[in-house]
């Protein structure tokens, strides 16, 4: 089991000042994750979203926290495949440069970067990013590995070059993807390509993007798989705040939650701006959004028997969104919840801290309880199933 922690680099009511401080804070949580024994640390890449995330140069940030560490793993989780954010031999010469300056500790996760939003600001259609990101998965193994790599499509053109330099690790870093939908699910395990399973539904979501990505992985054909060797493997996003004080630890995770979720809604579906100073009581709040979600689309649900198609009119309406269940509370409460998502199906559990209205004092303290209580559990217990021993209870 690997244990993870993502970065949007999240700010309520930025300045310059804090945007600065909130990048440090950001790095100072990526060491301190070393220090306490988790295994990789991923960073987003957005554009143009204030508020929600301001992590529009991963490349940077990670080379950062890459020299400041020496065996946490560094991964873009993701970088945004369209050609105009990113052309496909500059995203090969940053990554195998970031590989070999981080010792061969370098994964490299894609997406479509599909807010309108975003594509607006660099003149990308909705359509190009789909395809494009398929020519990217296609395309990058064969960059990182070909002496004189050449390529042509409809979309693009790259002449006979060699490109420079190599990665360290060898045949190439092991690539993911970001997955939300049934679709993306699919495609990623057709392509032996790791999924990064995002959103805020729980364990029951995650079993069911289990099973889709599962079943594309045992339907692929050796000739599918897009890179030069296959990573199969689910990574669960858990949103966690974890402090002794769990009526606290709720009340700051919600809050961060409810911000996540505004924020978020004001660029994808041109919601109102966040007011983290109205809050309140935000876990009440976010249960009563989706009372009126289930209540709003409720009639159209009932009338659904196809899972897949229930779930995705679900996250259509911003109901994945509002889920209560999440790893907010004491050690107790989070090894729980962990061990839920494990028996979901996860491979990796990506522990979401760093959200716009959470202090850093409270990422810090969550971050040292995760090394101190949490990782400690699992690994006994991984320990225990190795040796066939009877594995100590959790923490009570």
């Amino acid at each position: 089991m690997i244990f993870s922690m993502i970065f949007e680099a999240q700010i309520a009511g930025p300045t310059p000042e804090s945007e600065q401080q909130t990048f440090r804070d950001c790095v100072e949580q990526a060491v301190l994750g070393e220090e306490i024994g988790l295994d990789r640390i991923w960073a987003v890449e957005h554009h143009a979203l204030v508020e929600y995330a301001h992590m529009s140069a991963p490349e940077v940030f990670l080379s950062f926290v890459a020299a400041r560490t020496s065996r946490i793993r560094i991964g873009h989780g993701v970088v945004c495949a369209p050609f105009r954010y990113n052309h496909p031999v500059r995203i090969a010469e940053r990554t195998a440069t970031l590989d070999i300056l981080s010792n061969g500790r370098l994964d490299v996760g894609f997406g479509r970067g599909a807010t309108p939003r975003e594509t607006g600001t660099f003149g990308i259609t909705a359509e190009d990013t789909q395809v494009q990101l398929d020519e990217v998965l296609h395309m990058l193994p064969g960059i990182w590995t070909d002496d004189e790599f050449s390529y042509s499509s409809d979309t693009i053109e790259i002449p006979p070059r060699n490109i420079v330099p190599k990665p360290q690790q060898r045949p190439h870093p092991p690539l993911f993807m970001a997955c939300t939908k049934e679709a993306t699910l699919e495609m990623a395990g057709s392509l032996g390509v790791g999924a990064l399973a995002l959103g805020f539904a729980g364990p029951d979501d995650i079993a069911e993007k289990n099973k889709v990505y599962r079943a594309a992985v045992a339907r692929r054909q050796p000739g599918d798989v897009a890179g030069k060797f296959a990573n199969d493997h689910l990574s669960a996003l858990c949103p966690a705040i974890v402090l002794d004080d769990a009526a606290r630890a709720r009340q700051v995770g919600f809050s961060g939650q409810r911000f996540f979720m505004e924020s978020l809604n004001q660029w994808s579906r041109g919601g109102p701006k966040p007011e983290p100073a109205t809050y309140g009581d935000s876990e009440q709040v976010l249960k009563e959004q989706s009372k009126n979600l289930e209540m709003q689309f409720g009639s159209e649900l009932v009338k659904m028997t196809d899972a897949t198609e229930r779930r995705d009119a679900e996250q259509k309406a911003g109901m994945h969104l509002t889920r209560q269940e999440q790893a907010y509370g004491t050690p107790a409460d989070c090894i729980a919840y962990v061990q839920r998502l494990i028996d979901a199906g996860a491979d990796e559990i990506m522990f979401l801290i760093q959200m716009g209205t959470v202090p850093q004092e409270v990422c810090l303290e969550t971050i040292r309880n995760i090394g101190t209580y949490v990782l400690p559990h699992f690994r006994a217990l991984e320990e225990a199933n190795t040796l066939g021993r009877t594995p100590e209870p959790a923490l009570s």
